[in-house]
């Protein structure tokens, strides 16, 4: 038996890493065409020199909520949708990418909402545009958080056909001949306007500057197209694009690969270790670490939450087995973050969740290994699973990779800051969930165990102090960076209260345990409502829309944070109440 457990929950664990290595191999030829190789050219967009592919990603869960959709029978990904768009515009415009849920909306453009969600092509709402861009003009200039239900739906409609509208328009005007067109039509007289109109609707720059060159040099088509008709010379780049343009438009699959090897060519003769850089992003983008890692972690759980009912002795090891690979992905997708942003772990709400996350995972893999009661792994695969999921809602706002704002991207006491505070804020969720833990299971387990009981006290106490400590620290590290970039050490901003209020509601549990204000119930009690106070301070702020630490007005999260607050005070409620208390009600019938 001891054999069968021990080689169960390290076969389980090593089969979750093969899945995820499995996971990041680059997929096959699209009808021949290498279309992986196409999202591998480096391009520059949002101030940083990125792989195709990630525009490619990116775009499309910001119109469509996914990386790719089926369309005519098959799974059409980012790489393939992005040719689509830019080389044959008018197949991609009749592709149902855009989601439309509100009813007003659908009513402007005179659709009916169905039982399933309601997707519409660029041609569906092609007749609609005029009205969409009137009501999104009408509504843009009311601050976010005052405007109606349908601006800000109308808003977000047309910012999403907006992007692609550009987009199509990036590489060719759309229903033109072509690149190869534009380079045989230099020194017409037309040609001077579409060339700017090309410069002006270009959501990327293709072609690289040379060796040497800073960021600013990188050229759209349209910014090379103008500086050949003005007599600059014609961009290296501008020949294979052409071809590559106008392959995939004969459909011939061949010619297109080739014209991809020339234009690897191009790069790598201008722009030096941009294809390495853009190959390593892409292969982090195909590996989708962080949603293998909520996958691992929420069957980590499901395996855990089976060993309470059979076998624990052979599941439970398992759970925490699997709990290890989901956090192997986890830090590795952590650290490639890190490396390919050449930034700490911490830039935007995005990697603030993934961060908390994978923090907590870290200390339940060490809280279970010093108790080995099952209750490490189950709040670590919970609180992995949750802060995972925030980050994959909150990247759906576009590249999680931006470049950080220049108030941000000062100096080591920012980093040391955020990475600490961070963790801070990983402790006192961690710290919550086992409160959470020790609430349900006092009421669904029957059999009184003081013991257990006793343990997870200790547990959510420990933790406490260690989120209490970072958290204070990450606090002052705040003030001497805000002491270096705004002048002052403390100013009452909204975060700084916030940040403040989670080290004095962490004191205050330790005060009133030590002092006997409080017992195990009370303890736990408060370390739930810690996960309030951590959540408003972590997304309450950005929702304000005041301070100099809120960066972007988050309307979208009230309500989904409004009911977290809510659920964690009927955790309390439940905490508090005697155990079983349905079971104990004289009156009750069941």
């Amino acid at each position: 038996m001891t054999f069968l457990k021990k080689y169960l929950a390290w076969g389980a664990g090593a089969l979750a890493l093969l899945i995820a290595l499995v996971v990041a191999l680059p997929g096959g030829k699209a009808r021949g065409f290498d279309v992986n190789g196409f999202g591998s050219l480096p391009i520059l967009e949002g101030g940083r020199v990125k792989p195709l592919d990630s525009v490619a990603r990116n775009s499309l869960l910001v119109i469509h909520s996914r990386q790719g959709f089926r369309h005519e029978g098959r799974m059409v990904g980012p790489d393939e949708w992005m040719l689509d768009v830019v080389f044959r515009p008018q197949v991609a415009d009749q592709q149902p990418i855009f989601v439309i849920d509100d009813l007003d909306v659908l009513g402007l453009i005179g659709a009916k909402q169905t039982k399933s969600r309601n997707y519409f092509s660029f041609a569906d709402l092609s007749t609609h545009l005029e009205e969409i861009q009137k009501q999104a003009t009408t509504a843009q200039p009311i601050a976010p958080q005052k405007r109606t239900r349908f601006q800000s739906a109308i808003v977000n409609l047309f910012d999403r056909v907006y992007l692609y509208y550009k987009l199509r328009n990036t590489l060719q005007l759309a229903g033109s001949p072509g690149i190869g067109w534009e380079i045989q039509s230099l020194g017409t007289a037309d040609a001077t306007l579409r060339h700017q109109d090309l410069t002006q609707l270009a959501h990327f720059r293709i072609l690289p500057p040379p060796a040497g060159a800073g960021p600013d040099a990188w050229q759209s088509v349209g910014q090379a197209l103008s500086a050949a008709n003005a007599g600059g010379g014609l961009h290296p780049g501008l020949v294979p694009l052409a071809k590559l343009n106008a392959a995939y438009v004969a459909n011939d699959p061949t010619t297109f690969n080739q014209a991809l090897t020339e234009m690897k060519g191009v790069v790598a003769t201008l722009k030096p270790g941009a294809l390495g850089h853009a190959s390593n992003e892409i292969a982090f983008n195909r590996a989708q670490p962080f949603f293998v890692g909520l996958s691992i972690y929420f069957v980590a759980f499901l395996v855990l939450c089976v060993s309470w009912i059979w076998k624990p002795e052979l599941l439970r090891p398992t759970a925490y087995s699997l709990l290890a690979a989901g956090a192997i992905v986890h830090t590795l997708g952590l650290a490639a973050r890190i490396i390919l942003q050449g930034r700490p772990p911490v830039t935007n709400l995005y990697s603030s969740a993934v961060f908390v996350g994978w923090g907590a995972v870290i200390l339940g893999l060490i809280v279970e290994r010093m108790y080995r009661k099952g209750f490490g792994t189950a709040v670590a695969a919970a609180a992995g699973f949750a802060s995972l999921i925030v980050a994959q809602n909150l990247g759906t706002e576009g590249d999680t990779m931006e470049m950080m704002r220049a108030v941000l991207d000062s100096n080591f006491w920012l980093a040391t800051h955020v990475v600490t505070i961070t963790i801070g804020y990983s402790g006192t969720f961690l710290a919550g969930s086992i409160a959470i833990a020790y609430a349900l299971r006092k009421h669904l387990v029957t059999k009184v165990d003081v013991e257990t009981d006793k343990v997870l006290v200790d547990m959510a106490y420990g933790i406490i102090c260690f989120a209490l400590f970072f958290s204070f620290v990450g606090t002052v590290l705040g003030g001497i960076w805000a002491d270096q970039s705004w002048g002052r050490f403390w100013g009452w901003d909204p975060k700084e209260n916030g940040a403040l209020l989670i080290v004095l509601w962490n004191a205050i549990i330790l005060h009133a345990r030590m002092a006997g204000y409080v017992r195990d119930r009370g303890t736990m009690v408060m370390a739930i409502f810690g996960n309030v106070i951590t959540a408003l301070s972590w997304f309450g702020v950005n929702m304000l829309g005041v301070g100099l630490h809120s960066y972007g007005f988050m309307d979208q999260a009230f309500w989904a944070l409004t009911g977290f607050c809510v659920s964690q005070l009927i955790l309390m409620l439940i905490c508090y109440a005697p155990p079983r208390f349905w079971a104990n009600n004289p009156h009750s019938k069941a």
